[in-house]
């Protein structure tokens, strides 16, 4: 097991906005700029104890393909030629917003 700061959890919670819960390892949530500043300590937000984020604007569908998201980009960091991620084209735009609001 790795070693985590004070107060904080190897693993975090991401709630969308219809009730699912994704517990996810909080190095991959990092991706996410976002995410990150919410965990951060200095940071002064709840989160950053509670280890649950809530996204009030990301449904749940859409927040398991971030999440799955999150492992593909840590698991292909240091590779070459990584291939695509396939996603649901009725998805694409939702994903692209919740890229962008989550600053992945």
């Amino acid at each position: 097991m790795r070693d985590v700061k004070a107060g904080s959890s190897e693993y975090i919670t991401l709630v969308s906005n219809d009730g699912f819960e994704f517990k996810i390892q909080r190095s991959s949530a990092c991706i996410s700029g976002m995410i990150k500043r919410m965990l951060d300590p200095n940071g002064g937000f709840s989160e950053s104890t509670t280890n649950v984020c809530k996204f009030s604007e990301i449904n749940g569908i859409v927040l398991e393909k971030v999440c799955e998201y999150f492992y593909y980009n840590e698991k292909h960091k240091d590779s070459r030629d990584v291939p695509d991620m396939d996603f649901p084209p009725e998805l694409c735009l939702e994903l692209l917003m919740a890229a962008d609001f989550l600053d992945t």
